[in-house]
């Protein structure tokens, strides 16, 4: 959730976030309202309470009928302390409930608008030619097909719509991707970690999966666990209701783990393939670091994820994701996007985002203040960036095809894939 007393202190600065996201106004509004009746509704059960207490006490010194008279008046007091506490604890939920309706504010410089409002920061790489001999790209199933890598009709038979076996070379393919990026990661000081794929409501809901884009996630119900759409989720809780030493520098971990999307509203979109699916796998950095240090952690978990990419030879663009198109969580988002010759255009294989303290606040992660002995926690700030996916075959694929339908292997993936060239079969 948001800094409550940046609320209080600059509701204009929230107002302006709202707007930029396309988000109501009129939400600061009410939370600033629930916050006074909070206040006052607290401050009224605490005053009955020491009258309370205070009362208890004339009852103990006094005899005869001013007892009988006294503990009259304290029976009475105690009905009036009870409905204050209910009162304060109605107007503490409705504040709870209104303060989470709103994202997180967001950074200064990001663009305002929705989707297609993002700002291009760079393209890198050169767009390869068509391959000679061949009259159109092949995409990336045509490919997985001819190499036995992909299949999503068998996939689909036993799983239904948008779900997929990697066969063959795509298996190893895919296990040299996610291995090259963990050990990228752990060069750059990075812990792995192989995370669980089901959690709790109250870590899914802490790091701001349950707002907005709810429906996208699935939820077993019988157990009261829901199912991740990235090791964001477990790892953002690995550390909840933790203080942190963060003397040494940022926590940094690299999760790698299946990943289920239920893909709600995505109905005739990138039906072909296995660009938009409901399982994959990915790796997944997130980092846990000073509130100081969060833009520049940022700008690393981007340069971690930019190094990756020109590992696999691919072209790409960085864009700045407009504040419309964020997720609750965070305050500004980098999007890469590679380059995808079947289709000519860019489409996203990572993102990196700063949560600033909007995850850490509410699934109370702190660390000490620097430099004041005594002075207490305050919320560290979460970075979360992918390193690798399924979604990066695609680009893989694509980019490196030859004209017999065979697929060079990238330099960097070849001491983990064993295989110089992809062939098919026969």
């Amino acid at each position: 959730m948001i800094d409550l007393r940046l609320l209080r202190d600059d509701p204009d600065a929230v107002r302006a976030s709202q707007r930029a996201r396309g988000e109501d106004e009129g939400v600061v509004d009410a939370v600033l309202a629930a916050d006074v009746r909070r206040r006052e509704t607290i401050a009224e059960f605490e005053r009955l309470r020491a009258e309370q207490k205070s009362r208890g006490r004339d009852v103990a010194k006094a005899k005869g009928e001013e007892k009988q008279a006294l503990l009259a008046q304290v029976k009475e007091l105690a009905e009036r302390v009870k409905a204050a506490q209910v009162a304060s604890d109605t107007a503490a939920g409705e504040f709870e409930d209104l303060l989470r309706r709103i994202p997180n504010v967001v950074e200064d410089g990001v663009p305002a608008g929705g989707e297609d409002d993002y700002a291009v920061l760079r393209e890198v790489g050169g767009r390869p030619a068509l391959p000679e001999g061949l009259a159109a790209w092949r995409d990336h199933l045509e490919l997985g097909q001819l190499l036995g890598a992909i299949d999503t009709a068998r996939g689909a038979k036993v799983s239904g719509a948008r779900f997929y076996f990697l066969t063959g070379v795509g298996a190893r393919l895919e296990l040299a991707l996610l291995n090259l990026a963990v050990a990228r990661a752990v060069a750059a000081g990075f812990t792995p970690m192989i995370t669980p794929t089901l959690v709790k409501p109250e870590v899914m809901a802490g790091t701001g999966f349950l707002g907005a884009h709810a429906e996208e996630v699935y939820r077993l119900e019988a157990d009261d666990l829901y199912l991740t759409g990235t090791s964001e989720v477990a790892l953002a809780g690995y550390h909840a209701d933790e203080i942190l030493d963060l003397s040494a520098g940022p926590r940094r971990y690299a999760g790698w783990s299946a990943c289920y999307r239920r893909e709600a509203g995505s109905h005739g979109k990138d039906t072909r393939g296995i660009i938009r699916v409901h399982q994959f796998h990915k790796v997944e950095m997130f980092s846990f670091c000073r509130v100081e240090d969060a833009a520049a952690e940022h700008r690393r978990l981007l340069a971690w994820e930019e190094e990756m990419l020109a590992a696999v030879e691919v072209p790409y663009r960085v864009i700045d994701t407009a504040a419309g198109d964020l997720g609750s969580s965070a305050s500004r988002k980098f999007d890469c996007e590679a380059w995808i010759p079947s289709q000519g255009t860019y489409r996203e294989l990572s993102s990196t985002s700063n949560c600033t303290t909007f995850q850490a606040r509410r699934l109370n992660v702190r660390e000490r203040v620097p430099g004041e002995e005594g002075a207490g926690t305050r919320p560290v700030a979460t970075l979360n960036g992918t390193l690798a996916t399924t979604r990066w075959l695609v680009a893989i694929l694509e980019n490196h095809q030859l004209p017999d339908g065979s697929v060079r292997v990238p330099q960097a993936l070849r001491p983990f894939l064993g295989l110089d060239v992809l062939t098919p079969p026969g």
